[in-house]
């Protein structure tokens, strides 16, 4: 998978919890600003992690030497 179709996946189930948050836990204004304002943020948390190994494993620091005969 591409880093695009990735960070789509990501941005859709960050919207879909969300949209979950908000039709199925109605707990008063301030409880909803957190659990919105903490699923948003580990759904960026979670995506910033998976971008940067996927990143990493494209220029990778430690270059293999390859023993050719």
């Amino acid at each position: 998978m591409g880093f695009l179709v990735t960070t789509l996946i990501f941005l859709v189930a960050g919207v879909i919890a969300a949209l979950f948050l908000r039709l199925c836990c109605n707990q008063g204004p301030s409880t909803n600003l957190l659990h919105f304002t903490l699923v948003i943020t580990a759904t960026i948390c979670c995506w910033m992690m998976w971008a940067i190994v996927y990143l990493a494993q494209m220029n990778p620091l430690i270059v293999p030497i390859l023993n050719g005969e």
